[in-house]
């Protein structure tokens, strides 16, 4: 696998002069009043999203949220029903060709009955000024694969194979589409340490993911979307504040009736002896619990990631959250 310090990192290089002036003064995503639909069905509703060069950009939302079909927009894959896409200024299909732009998808593009080596080389036939192919099996972590025929490969192997295909242009932008699905704990730390390096050097990345501890790890910025539209975006530590108030743990001897009726008390449920309310008054909450029943080892935390995930995109998150805090409010 790939450690700090044992592998030269390559360069991020653009294609020629003008490329290189075009990426350093562009926006690396401009999108502007993305809709899509499918007959009658909006996917996506009017979605702004505008990412600088070098940022790594969280890009999350329930199932159903739009992201695919953002994801799809930006990389050409699918035209806009209305709104505009550019990738350094100009379009995603340009990027492409110039190698400036590269996807590692959830699913698909492999050919199963050749090697990762045989793989990676056919990637590389399609870019004049390819990274040589030993570089990349090694830099995505899996050099000693190379002679074995991609259907032999774990889900996770074939995840490092695709991030492997993509690194062979050295693009200046990564898409990833679930990344890490199928990767060991192991490999997931790997792998984003790879992502980090190359973002320290410059490397743009937005990426699409389930599990929300990689987006609080790993994100500058996290952009929340919900039936098309984006209701958030900011650091981690501001999208946390979003979902306001605290959760309160605590041991009880039995269930009292009295706690759900509290109207501090925002939601309740009991695991046990053990009761977890969520409060945006814990104070009140931890002054009946502990002058009013017989609560012990009382924990109190702020909201993570994962309730303020909740609170934001939730089908029955009130419409005003999508005004909290979005946009260009978040870069101000």
């Amino acid at each position: 696998m790939d450690t700090e310090g044992e592998h030269r990192l390559f360069p991020i290089h653009p294609a020629d002069g003008e490329c290189e002036d075009m990426m350093s003064q562009s926006l690396a995503v401009d999108a502007q009043g993305l809709h899509k639909s499918f007959g009658t069905v909006q996917a996506v509703r009017g979605l702004d999203l505008q990412v600088k060069p070098g940022e790594v950009v969280a890009f999350l939302g329930p199932n159903g949220a739009g992201k695919t079909t953002t994801i799809d927009m930006i990389l050409g894959l699918s035209e806009p029903t209305k709104g505009s896409v550019t990738i350094y200024g100009g379009t995603p299909r340009q990027a492409i060709a110039r190698g400036q732009v590269a996807a590692v998808m959830q699913t698909g593009g492999l050919l199963r009955d050749i090697t990762v080596k045989e793989t990676v080389q056919l990637t590389a036939a399609m870019f004049d000024s390819p990274r040589p192919v030993a570089e990349v099996l090694e830099r995505a972590g899996i050099a000693s694969l190379a002679d074995r025929r991609v259907e032999k490969g774990s889900g996770g192997q074939q995840q490092r194979l695709r991030f492997a295909m993509a690194l062979v242009s050295d693009p200046g932008l990564m898409i990833l589409d679930e990344p890490t699905t199928g990767m060991d704990v192991t490999g997931r730390r790997d792998f984003w340490h790879a992502i980090r390096q190359d973002a320290q050097r410059g490397r743009t990345v937005v990426f699409a993911t389930h599990y929300l501890d990689e987006a609080d790890a790993y994100a500058d910025r996290i952009v929340l979307v919900r039936q098309g539209r984006v209701v958030a975006d900011g650091t981690a530590a501001e999208i946390k504040n979003l979902a306001a108030g605290r959760t309160i743990r605590a041991a009880l001897s039995h269930e009292d009736p009295r706690l759900v009726r509290l109207p501090a008390v925002d939601s309740m449920e009991y695991d046990g002896a053990r009761v977890t309310i969520r409060s945006q008054d814990s104070d009140t909450v931890l002054r009946f619990l502990l002058a009013e029943t017989d609560a012990h080892d009382v924990e109190v935390s702020a909201n993570n990631l994962e309730d303020a995930f909740v609170a934001l995109t939730s089908d029955d998150a009130a419409p005003a959250v999508e005004s909290t805090f979005t946009g260009n409010e978040a870069r101000a």
